[in-house]
């Protein structure tokens, strides 16, 4: 079938993610557990929004980076869980154009920051540990959000481009092999040419990836070195906070990974579940795990979510 680029819209209203329709006959455990996910992970993510903003004991870089990471999470979460469980519930498989590149806009936005967010934290950590004298010229609290504004703002440029490049493509198919909308799958169903779009699409993520790899990975080795050379007290301290962003640095880079393997390489024989359940566990995972591992492992916030929990339950007594 052959449509032209103005017929696009008129001929193909929706797509219809062949995901769904995979994992339909376990759709009474999946979208339990997916409103459940979703539940915990915005609960726990507005806890600490709103823990970080009201404590002024924590309006330092490190806890402000937290806050706008767990709310670029909420951005995932709430673009992925509540589709996911409300498609699997009423067995709709279909999406509609204009609801696919929405949704591929939010998760590529949401994916993307997701890994300059986390290099940005590594390099407020090792200057900290590094600079100590320095640290609170260098990175004042207004900074995180001058720094999370700039990369919103750049990242916003670089998927627009990427939306325009597939919106001038002719669609043939309409079948995603996924449970939710991604450009790199919405690219697949064309039937014109896709050079321009692969060469943007991987030279963007590589580049992306790559660059931000390497100063992420300098800045934590930098920071363990100095630590190791502090007192015993203040170097558990350091090294307890590096942890904790490099698990969850650890989690959501592995994820990615498979995620963006699975839809830019071509498995051959490769069954329509393996594409299914390697997003569907690594999503889940990647969008899950921050405001848990945070909210945990980061004491301040830990003990001020278990006073407001406790003083939530007095209340109702």
């Amino acid at each position: 079938m052959s449509l032209s680029l103005q017929n696009v819209s008129v001929t193909i209203t929706n797509f219809v993610l062949v995901g769904l329709i995979e994992i339909e006959s376990f759709r009474y455990v999946c979208a339990p557990l997916a409103f459940a996910l979703f539940t915990i992970t915005l609960f726990m993510s507005s806890m600490i929004v709103y823990i970080t903003w009201t404590e002024k004991s924590l309006h330092e870089p490190m806890y402000i980076f937290i806050c706008v990471l767990v709310i670029n999470g909420m951005v995932g979460n709430l673009s992925y869980y509540p589709k996911l469980a409300i498609d699997l519930l009423s067995r709709c498989s279909t999406i509609s154009f204009t609801g696919c590149f929405f949704q591929s806009f939010c998760l590529q936005l949401y994916g993307t920051s997701e890994m300059y967010f986390f290099t940005a934290m590594a390099i407020d950590r090792y200057l900290a540990v590094g600079h100590p004298l320095k640290y609170h010229t260098l990175m004042t609290n207004f900074t995180p959000l001058i720094i999370s504004l700039a990369i919103y703002i750049f990242i916003l440029v670089t998927i627009t481009v990427s939306v325009i490049l597939t919106l001038r493509l002719t669609f043939c198919k309409v079948n995603i092999n996924n449970i939710y909308c991604e450009i790199a799958a919405i690219q697949q169903l064309a039937c014109n040419d896709l050079t321009v779009n692969i060469i943007y699409g991987i030279t963007l993520t590589l580049s992306t990836i790559i660059a931000c790899v390497l100063v992420i990975m300098y800045s934590y080795i930098r920071t363990i070195v100095i630590c190791l050379k502090l007192s015993m007290e203040s170097s558990q301290k350091a090294l307890h906070t590096l942890m904790t962003h490099i698990l969850a640095f650890s989690i959501y880079i592995v994820t990615l990974l498979f995620i963006n393997l699975r839809s830019r390489i071509n498995w051959g024989s490769v069954s329509t579940n393996f594409h299914v359940i390697i997003p569907l566990i690594g999503t889940s995972i990647a969008i899950s795990a921050n405001p848990l591992i945070y909210g945990i492992r980061t004491k301040a916030l830990r003990n001020k979510i278990v006073s407001n929990l406790q003083k939530m339950v007095g209340k109702t007594k």
